[in-house]
């Protein structure tokens, strides 16, 4: 039996987490962490969850927990995405890591320990979503420089990085796709005269208001057709399963870096 850490699992997505490994065969819950001095510190995890009692305290550091865990998921924020990513692999343990947001240097520190780390890192753990990634590169492959390229998304107004994780990675694929280089085409905003669209042009618009979970098209424009390819998220329950089928995936693997493209083998 897999053994899991949730860290976070106060939160909206912890909690979902915590109850999608309830309901899967082969993995059970070990621990969770939330934020020192938080109401939650001591509670029954799984009473947090909205589950039965699991007599398993919530913690307010990964290291008093460690030792005896499998796999950690994590969905929390970079800084501390990173630090348990690195404690993770100093104690030998499998990672799975869902937060969005993280900048070069810290995209650095993931590849200087790939050697050491078995983790799957990935913007979005969906698989709805890790098919529109692979939709969406044969799309752009077929279409090639005929057609316009814009990314449209929508998230909650909580939501701190913008744009999404998933607009940036589908953006990458595209602009991969195409050979372009997406620092020189991307567009993040348009404004006043902005002149006439570049053809080459990469657009990622963020929209951002009420509770919506997660809204993604991609739109390639020609002249007489549109292609539309939307994801649209209607509960977070879709992130936490992935995350559970990635946790189980990756205990099977060797080290390295890995992202939900190859948990589904969709590469």
């Amino acid at each position: 039996m897999i053994k899991a850490i949730v860290t976070g699992c106060a939160g909206r997505m912890g909690r979902r987490i915590a109850a999608m490994i309830d309901e899967t065969e082969g993995i059970e819950i070990f621990g969770g962490t939330d934020m020192a001095d938080g109401p939650f510190i001591g509670k029954d995890i799984g009473e947090v969850a909205g589950l039965a009692r699991k007599n398993i305290p919530v913690v307010d550091e990964l290291d008093k927990i460690i030792d005896g865990c499998d796999v950690i998921i994590d969905f929390s924020e970079p800084g501390a995405s990173l630090q348990h990513f690195i404690q993770a692999a100093e104690a030998k343990k499998a990672i799975v890591i869902g937060t969005t947001g993280f900048g070069e240097e810290r995209w650095k520190t993931f590849e200087a320990m790939a050697k050491s780390s078995r983790a799957v890192i990935a913007p979005n753990m969906s698989v709805g979503v890790n098919v529109l990634f692979r939709l969406a590169r044969e799309a752009a492959r077929i279409l090639d420089d005929d057609y316009d390229v814009e990314i449209v998304e929508m998230h909650h107004k909580a939501k701190e990085d913008s744009p999404s994780g998933t607009a940036v990675r589908l953006s990458q694929i595209v602009a991969d796709a195409l050979g372009r280089d997406l620092s020189l085409v991307g567009n993040y905003g348009r404004y006043g005269q902005a002149g006439p669209r570049p053809q080459k042009e990469i657009g990622i618009m963020t929209l951002r208001g009420g509770d919506v979970v997660g809204d993604h098209t991609l739109i390639f424009a020609g002249q007489g057709e549109r292609l539309e390819l939307t994801h649209k998220a209607g509960s977070r329950d879709n992130f936490a399963k992935g995350a559970v089928r990635a946790a189980k995936w990756v205990m099977k693997q060797s080290n390295g870096l890995y992202d939900m493209q190859d948990v589904l083998g969709l590469k």
